[in-house]
């Protein structure tokens, strides 16, 4: 895949990002673009930076690496489940844990930011569909695990984050996306996790939809890089 194409691909994603936001009665900029570079190499990642894309999500802590080190100024989210063996690494290399899914998980990443001296944003994953397949919470232990982070230093809950069912039409993840947003509206209610505004939910096949049910954040890695390259490729 050439410069030009990536650059051609991630302007149409743009173009797209600020259609589904106008149909929603938003501004372009309420909506992180955030370029998933899992399996691509720096050389792609460079294409997308030159680009003007600036948010990158990786699923691996190892992967993500090379490529933190290659453009330290980029916003670096952690987008895969985050192993307990990898907390340390992870604190120190990404901007952004998006997939948090227990309390444990959660004070862990607390003690390794407070060891650095930093302060991380996460997002708590939600399994909306209850898969077994997939990591995240179920949305009723959501209040519990808000109750645990309210007590804990060096980390700040600032919303939620799901991937629905996999699915052809992009339409059958609507309710999925709307469930995740009355999730947050209704956590906002009670009164916790005042900082809790995100809401990380659409990829390459949904994102337009997401925006509409009131994404914040869209993961878009194939309509940007293409097919994924195999890994270490």
């Amino acid at each position: 895949m050439t410069e030009e194409l990536i650059r051609d691909r991630a302007a149409r994603v743009l173009e797209r990002v600020a259609r589904a936001a106008a149909r929603a009665g938003r501004k372009p900029e309420s909506v992180r673009l955030v370029a998933v570079t899992k399996t691509h190499p720096v050389k792609r990642v460079a294409e997308a930076y030159e680009a003007g894309l600036r948010a990158f999500g990786e699923n691996y802590v190892q992967e993500a690496e090379e490529k933190v080190r290659a453009f330290p100024d980029a916003e670096w989210h952690l987008i895969g489940k985050l192993q307990a063996n990898k907390v340390k690494k992870a604190v120190s290399l990404f901007g952004w844990i998006q997939t948090v899914d227990s309390g444990e998980l959660l004070a862990d990443v607390s003690r390794r930011c407070v060891e650095a001296e930093k302060t991380l944003p996460v997002l708590v994953e939600v399994n909306l569909a209850g898969e077994e397949s997939k990591a995240g919470i179920d949305p009723g232990e959501l209040p519990a695990l808000l109750e645990t982070a309210a007590g804990l230093p060096g980390v700040t809950v600032r919303g939620l984050m799901a991937i629905p069912p996999a699915t052809v039409d992009p339409e059958d993840s609507r309710p999925y996306f709307a469930r995740l947003r009355e999730l947050l509206s209704r956590t906002a209610s009670r009164g916790a996790g005042g900082e809790m505004t995100e809401l990380s939910m659409g990829m390459s096949n949904d994102f337009e939809v997401a925006i509409e049910e009131g994404a914040t954040m869209v993961r878009v890695g194939t309509a940007i890089f293409g097919s994924r390259a195999r890994r270490g490729g």
